[in-house]
């Protein structure tokens, strides 16, 4: 058995960017800093290093996430990791990164600073696929997730 899953959050790193496929299918590509906290060998100081992640959405959620994400809104995500692998100009290249299922709202300016989610309703027997439409608004302090933790 293998379980991918990823959990993170961050700030955009720049404006999403909303493409279609060829059958008309909505993609969502945005870039999330998320930080790691190293201690500095020589200065014994705590210091944050960035990791820069590539995201992306698909279906109708992502075409109406669009027009609330901009480059530094702080968001959490959960999706899962996705290897892709290509050559351009002989060169092969390759890249990481997460199929978003859920995107949350850490931080937001009309919601008097509760955090909006907007993703897939949890289920049993797991999240639904990313094309599935739109779910109503979850309370993020809610304990809806708990019973969704396999272990």
């Amino acid at each position: 058995m293998s379980i991918n899953r990823v959990i993170i959050s961050g700030n955009l790193t720049r404006d999403p960017e909303l493409r279609s496929t060829a059958s008309g299918l909505p993609v969502l590509g945005f870039g999330v800093a998320v930080n790691d906290r190293r201690k500095n060998q020589q200065t014994g100081e705590w210091e944050d290093y960035p990791n820069f992640i590539d995201c992306t959405m698909f279906g109708a959620r992502a075409e109406s996430l669009n027009r609330f994400l901009t480059k530094g809104t702080k968001v959490a995500i959960e999706g899962k990791l996705r290897w892709s692998q290509w050559e351009r100009e002989g060169q092969k290249r390759s890249k990481i990164e997460v199929i978003v299922d859920e995107l949350e709202f850490m931080s937001s300016r009309d919601s008097g600073g509760q955090s909006q989610s907007y993703g897939s309703q949890p289920s049993s027997g797991g999240y639904a696929p990313a094309q599935a439409a739109p779910a109503p608004m979850v309370d993020a302090s809610s304990s809806v997730y708990d019973e969704d933790i396999p272990f």
